[in-house]
């Protein structure tokens, strides 16, 4: 995975943190939900980015 992959999914977590914060201040559980959801792929992400760079080297 490039720089660019890498830069989006570390931002796709930041705006999941985001939705997650926002989701619990005005007790807006679906909100709350999907920034938890959006932090969850991005993890998956970068466990897959994590393995290619293993076999890369």
């Amino acid at each position: 995975m490039g720089f660019i992959d890498k830069a989006k999914n570390a931002a796709e977590d930041a705006v999941g943190k985001a939705k997650e914060v926002v989701g619990d201040v005005t007790n807006n559980d679906d909100l709350k939900a999907e920034g938890k959801g959006d932090q969850g792929v991005a993890g998956v992400k970068k466990v897959g980015e994590s393995v290619k760079d293993v076999f890369k080297k």
